[in-house]
């Protein structure tokens, strides 16, 4: 990548930009790219502060979204830009799933747990889903190289939301060489024990229930133990997904305990599943991830 960026990109590039806008100290970015995983194209937004639009490398965050979101929701509505402006953090979000375009037709499904916007951030092994729905190789493999080649980042933490904090704990400890940190806001921590994760879970990976508790964020970080000095969750005490039993911070807490994981979890009242309630401890976990950074 240049030194200096100017709204392009070296000419060898495999992005696209589709978007910039200037944002407190920083820039707002989007981009496309063809993607070998999905075999599909692939969008992501990605927050630069000044720092690194001058070429200073800078500790970045990949945030996973939850089900039925694409980029736009956090990118729109978490309002992460100016905190990330002020510390110099990087931050990337990524789609959910691969998608159908003019050009190719993606498996779906009715139900919005399941099919596009609902990944998991798994790699499928039934047809229809194996063919596209390669989500975990994309994050881990793919799209980390990209972001390490194409931007100057020192570090990437992870985090997400819903089915995203899924998958922030479940790559998070799956591939603690790839990230220096990782946290999560109302993360669905049993995947395989809950109703989505469980219809999900039959499509993508039929009655092999072994391949389901490798794709459960609880049952993973049992199997790896501890890898993190601290991992930070933040669930909201009224959250509807959670009296209906579709996240079971519960078993998040009793995982890390049987491995002595440090978590810090916080319950906080009266906040719901919604993009209010990520407003309101985003900076916390952004905080989180430039303090697990310097620590590099």
């Amino acid at each position: 990548m240049s030194n200096s960026y100017n709204n392009s990109l070296p000419a060898n590039t495999q992005l696209t930009q589709k978007s910039v806008n200037r944002c407190f100290d920083g820039e707002q970015h989007y981009y496309s790219h063809q993607s070998a995983a999905t075999k599909t194209p692939m969008t992501f937004s990605i927050y630069l502060p000044d720092e690194a639009l001058a070429g200073k490398v800078c500790p970045a965050i990949l945030y996973l979204s939850g089900l039925t979101c694409n980029a736009d929701n956090v990118t729109h509505k978490a309002h992460f830009q100016q905190r990330c402006s002020e510390l110099g953090m990087i931050f990337i979000a990524p789609d959910t799933s691969p998608r159908s375009s003019e050009d190719i037709e993606v498996p779906n499904d009715e139900r919005y747990f399941v099919g596009q916007g609902a990944s998991y951030y798994v790699d499928a092994t039934c047809a229809p889903w194996a063919e596209n729905f390669n989500m975990q190789s994309y994050i881990v493999n793919e799209l980390y190289d990209l972001l390490r080649s194409e931007f100057p980042i020192s570090s990437i933490g992870v985090t997400g939301h819903s089915m995203g904090g899924h998958g922030a704990l479940l790559l998070g400890f799956k591939f603690p060489s790839k990230f220096v940190s990782v946290s999560a806001l109302s993360p669905v921590s049993a995947a395989s024990e809950s109703a989505w994760g469980e219809a999900a879970y039959t499509e993508y990976f039929g009655d092999d229930k072994a391949q389901w508790t490798q794709a459960d964020a609880a049952q993973t970080i049992k199997s790896v133990g501890r890898q993190y000095s601290s991992i930070l969750v933040d669930q909201g005490g009224a959250d509807n997904f959670l009296a209906e039993g579709q996240l079971q911070t519960s078993k998040l807490q009793q995982a890390c305990e049987e491995v002595s994981q440090p978590l810090t979890l916080r319950y906080q009242a009266g906040h719901d599943h919604s993009y209010y309630f990520i407003q309101t401890v985003i900076n916390d976990h952004i905080d989180h991830h430039w303090r697990m950074a310097q620590l590099c």
